[in-house]
């Protein structure tokens, strides 16, 4: 944890488009104008959330979307949040990620995820068993591209022999890595690797805390420490002039996320978040998004950070009224 106050702030960026409301391109666009703000002021990282096949994020490229990023951008690092590993040939990945490296000037975060719609699985030809092995062995592939002369691999479902992978990134021996973690078995592989871990926004705030002392313990076993590691936690975020203006704000995100994610296409994965008998947006307001007046969530994060470890938040703001408050507002007093 950070001395004194001081947390570290990033946007996870989603690019919805509830129900089709506006133009595409203007998804696209408010997200880079955003992205432009925060630049100029005290964000650590945009962290661009890859989607497939739904209207809850249109952005199937996080990489393109990065260099987007990237030239409107100076100071601000890029963090996909994540690769989905298990949907790409591990080669491609690594020579996008490395090239969106050389063209940021070395700003890439990269955070590397299985994915969990069945839909996705479904349209990419990837068996949902396969999953697990696939991700772990791509993210295996594309580390060692990034910092092997020339790749030879034997593996489940890659070969490669005296392949030379280029470019290589500029950040040496490569970018800043992470693994999006949220069940134990995930948490502990992470941490058995020494990877850092990217936390999920819809686990109750307990159990995020939770699952942040597991992944300390488990890489205190494995022989790796947490001192200096950031760990975001993406935590929703509402924030409004009142009370119950955020409170409506967080109501109408709780019911898209719902929505979006709780259909048939994401079954089982979506549903161990919410017992059966909850009321799923209930449970958003109530334990999930960070909601209330600006000096009312600056509290709550001031709180999470001495019970949960909260020091550094993946803000994934539900509106853009939101972001406009956490930056002008909450950023100046605790980043």
């Amino acid at each position: 944890m950070r001395s004194g106050e001081a947390v570290k702030f990033g946007v996870l960026q989603f690019f919805s488009w509830p129900e089709r409301r506006v133009a595409l391109d203007t998804v696209f666009d408010r997200a880079l104008q955003r992205i432009e703000i925060m630049d100029r002021t005290g964000y650590d990282a945009v962290w661009l959330a890859e989607h497939h096949f739904s209207s809850f994020s249109v952005c199937p490229s996080v990489h393109i979307v990065g260099t987007m990023a990237a030239a409107r951008t100076t100071r601000l690092r890029i963090g996909t949040g994540v690769s989905l590993a298990p949907f790409y040939h591990p080669l491609r990945l690594a020579e996008e990620v490395a090239l969106l490296d050389v063209l940021s000037g070395g700003r890439v975060n990269w955070g590397a995820g299985r994915g969990f719609a069945r839909v996705e699985f479904e349209a990419f030809g990837v068996p949902p068993e396969e999953s697990a092995s696939r991700f772990r062995e791509t993210v295996e592939i594309v580390l060692r591209a990034w910092t092997e002369e020339r790749l030879s691999f034997a593996g489940k479902h890659f070969r490669f022999d005296e392949i030379e992978v280029l470019p290589k990134p500029l950040q040496q021996p490569h970018p800043p890595v992470w693994m999006a973690a949220s069940s134990e078995e995930a948490i502990g592989w992470a941490a058995g690797r020494g990877f850092s871990i990217l936390m999920d926004p819809h686990s109750e705030h307990g159990e995020i805390g939770r699952k942040r002392r597991l992944y300390a313990e488990k890489l205190a076993a494995a022989g790796y420490s947490d001192t200096g590691r950031d760990i975001p936690m993406a935590r929703l975020v509402a924030l409004g002039d009142t009370a119950a203006e955020a409170a409506e704000v967080a109501r109408r995100g709780a019911r898209w996320i719902v929505d979006s994610y709780f259909g048939a296409q994401h079954n089982p994965v979506m549903t161990r978040f919410t017992p059966a008998a909850a009321d799923p947006v209930q449970r958003y307001l109530d334990e999930v998004i960070l909601h209330g007046t600006p000096e009312a969530v600056t509290d709550q994060i001031r709180r999470l950070r001495e019970e949960i470890g909260l020091d550094y938040l993946m803000a994934a703001p539900l509106s853009h009224k939101t972001f406009m408050l956490l930056t002008d507002k909450i950023l100046p007093q605790l980043g």
